[in-house]
């Protein structure tokens, strides 16, 4: 027995009731990046179902060179095979969810980043950058690095939310707007 036992038991239980679903257009139009804090599931969160979203989770839920990169793959991929469906100026929407209590505020006092840096590798600036101390700042600064990246595809749309650990409540920051340079 392992710590996956009770989790491989519990997808036995999903398996008998499965009905997969076909490569389409995600129902929701949505992506969502997000922390990867076990108390943050934004299929829970936002009462997503199988189908609805792709989620990108990340330490922070912060916008990195690796999901701008993922960004842009969606809406090249979303383009590509469902640029004629629906809509001709959209394809989806981008919402960036950081949250209260995120273990990455640690990451402010020095010390513990100094050994952080040690522990992982990397440099103690990436780690400070990556710090989510006051959710509603860092997601503003998040949604602007993806508005003003040259990767962004003009039929994106980015919006920030942060989530309240203690109320269980998401409240928007930002409204979803489209890359300046695209209108």
């Amino acid at each position: 027995m392992t710590r996956m036992t009770s989790l491989l038991e519990r997808n036995e239980q999903f398996a008998r009731t499965y009905s997969p679903v076909a490569l389409a257009p995600p129902t929701a139009e949505v992506l969502v990046v997000t922390c990867l804090d076990h108390r943050v599931d934004p299929a829970i969160i936002l009462g997503l179902e199988l189908g609805e979203a792709p989620v990108i989770r990340n330490a922070g839920g912060r916008v990195t060179e690796a999901v701008i990169d993922d960004v842009a793959f969606l809406a090249f991929l979303a383009e590509q095979l469902f640029g004629d469906q629906g809509a001709t100026d959209t394809l989806f929407e981008v919402a960036v969810v950081h949250h209260t209590q995120c273990g990455t505020s640690l990451l402010v006092d020095p010390t513990f980043r100094h050994q952080a840096a040690e522990a992982t590798g990397q440099s103690e600036a990436a780690l400070e950058a990556s710090a989510v101390s006051d959710p509603h700042a860092t997601v503003k600064a998040d949604v602007e690095r993806l508005l003003t990246s040259p990767l962004l595809s003009p039929k994106v749309s980015v919006s920030g939310h942060v989530y309240d650990i203690a109320t269980g409540r998401v409240t928007t920051t930002l409204d979803a707007r489209y890359p300046q340079w695209s209108r």
